[in-house]
């Protein structure tokens, strides 16, 4: 534009002949030629046709200049090829009718096809080509407007984070209001039915109320069945949801994520807020805190779209809309009868959990959780254990075995059930009672018959270990429990005087205990 600036006036203006602004501006003198005759005719329909012509002058004489390639041929693409592009098309189509739509050749795949038949032709050729056979047009959108307290959208997604030092891949819940943007977002383990209706639970209560209609895409654990191309039956998950807590539920069109556009843009964006900083965790709970944490500072955070109001103060005017939800939450649980086998385990997803040993052999039910596994017998609960994140994992509480480990105590150095036990444990078991293991076991008998906890115990441990480190037994420290006040004082006495009363508790052990000596002196 420069160039035909300064052509047009050193012609007219400054009266310099062709050959001088060629010279001057480096431009090919027949290029200035062309510039100054089409200038020349222009200004002449100008004059001529003033009313009708002027604006379409002024235009025509600042455009930028282009090259008229409407005659130009395509070199390279030839009939050869269109046809071989045609025939993949063609076979694209028959596998989109047998459902095969996630093996139907891409853009790329077809010019590698191309290619390989020896034809010399680029990516963008073979793009243009396909658009124009396929004639896609854009799709329209029709912008939608949302009443307060009626629509709420739902999706998964998966986030990978450091649990205990490993990492794990979790699948990620997130609700997002239609009205207010107003998000909420969990973790689980698995994408299952379970995870699913706790996901809902959770979130109803942690809102104080219901929307009125949820919206989900084609997921599995939502959709049953499809009838027909366009109607889908609901899952049993799903309509137990809809009925306990009254809203009505809606699918999108397959492979129409846009219909869903609020929560299909939140997952990545709730995910990347929380965890582009922060992705190491002590334990999943501590997770889920954390990213419920991020979504309340993102539900404080002003909305441009929404005349800078944030999510928070628009979901506090569409609570009152909200439908009432029961007193008592959902049972998110699937119960099943299980049978115990000969380890006295049960097996839920390749994982086996131990029960008490008297149920081995028997059927006991067990109510399945999104994180948790509750054994009943006879209506009664017998154990719980958390729900594995593995697989043939076992996991196993030693208390259930100590009637069988009473009578095997040789048993318990190789076994599962010791491997599992806390670190302090097995150190205690293998530095104090590995020569005598039914000492340990007389030990772990009497943490569960009194109901101590493993911390108390730890401490009593270590105590001993100062005033007597070689030898700690399960009498000793059952007798240092009993005198609450060597727990729960915190004042510390001289090594002379533990040393003393370690003696002393030696010297006791020879000496029969009162009831027993009245006892001998009565039959005298």
């Amino acid at each position: 534009m420069q160039s035909k600036q300064e052509i047009i006036i050193g012609y007219f203006r400054d009266g310099y002949s062709i050959s001088q602004i060629s010279g001057e501006v480096g431009v090919c003198r027949y290029t200035v030629r062309k510039y100054v005759q089409a200038y020349t005719k222009e200004k002449a329909k100008s004059e001529e046709h003033y009313l009708t012509y002027n604006k379409q002058f002024c235009q025509d004489i600042t455009e930028k200049p282009t090259y008229d390639s409407s005659g130009r041929k395509k070199r390279k693409l030839t009939e050869e090829i269109i046809l071989a592009v045609k025939e993949c098309l063609e076979e694209n189509r028959k596998k989109r009718s047998r459902g095969q739509h996630k093996q139907m050749l891409k853009k790329n795949d077809i010019l590698e096809h191309v290619q390989g038949l020896g034809f010399d032709i680029g990516y963008t050729s073979i793009c243009e080509l396909i658009n124009k056979l396929e004639q896609k047009h854009a799709e329209s959108y029709i912008r939608q407007h949302y009443q307060p307290g009626n629509v709420c959208e739902f999706d998964w997604g998966i986030a990978k984070v450091f649990i205990g030092g490993k990492l794990r891949s979790f699948h990620q819940a997130l609700f997002t209001s239609a009205y207010s943007n107003y998000r909420y977002s969990i973790l689980f383990c698995k994408e299952d039915t379970q995870s699913f209706q706790e996901a809902h639970a959770r979130f109803f209560e942690y809102i104080g109320g219901a929307y009125r209609t949820l919206v989900y895409d084609n997921m599995k654990i939502a959709v049953g069945k499809f009838v027909g191309r366009y109607e889908k039956e609901a899952t049993k998950g799903l309509l137990q949801l809809s009925m306990y807590y009254n809203f009505a539920y809606r699918f999108c069109n397959v492979r129409a994520g846009n219909e869903k556009g609020h929560v299909e843009k939140s997952v990545g964006y709730v995910r990347q807020k929380a965890f582009s900083k922060k992705d190491s965790f002590d334990s999943l709970e501590e997770a889920n805190a954390y990213l419920l944490s991020v979504c309340e500072k993102l539900n404080n955070k002003p909305q441009t779209s929404n005349k800078n109001r944030t999510a928070d103060e628009l979901f506090k005017q569409e609570k009152d809309y909200l439908l009432p939800v029961p007193v008592v939450p959902f049972e998110s649980s699937i119960v099943t009868e299980l049978r115990v086998d000969k380890y006295s385990t049960i097996t839920v997803d390749r994982c086996h959990y131990s029960v008490p040993e008297e149920y081995t052999g028997k059927f006991i039910n067990a109510r399945i959780y999104a994180g948790e596994i509750v054994c009943y017998s006879d209506d009664k609960k017998i154990c719980s254990h958390k729900k594995s994140f593995s697989l043939d994992e076992w996991i196993i509480d030693i208390n259930h075995y100590l009637k069988t480990l009473k009578r095997k105590p040789g048993a318990i150095e190789n076994s599962v059930a010791l491997l599992r036990m806390r670190q302090e444990y097995k150190e205690l078991f293998q530095k104090h009672f590995s020569e005598n293991p039914k000492d340990f076991i007389n030990l772990l008998a009497y943490q569960k018959e009194q109901k101590i906890s493993p911390g108390q115990v730890l401490v009593v441990v270590q105590k001993l270990e100062q005033v007597c480190p070689k030898d700690i037994s399960t009498d000793k420290i059952i007798a240092i429990m009993q005198r609450k006040d060597e727990v729960v004082s915190s004042e510390s006495n001289s090594r002379d005087e533990d040393r003393a009363r370690c003696q002393l508790f030696e010297l006791s052990r020879l000496i029969p205990e009162q009831h027993k000596l009245t006892a001998e002196r009565s039959v005298l």
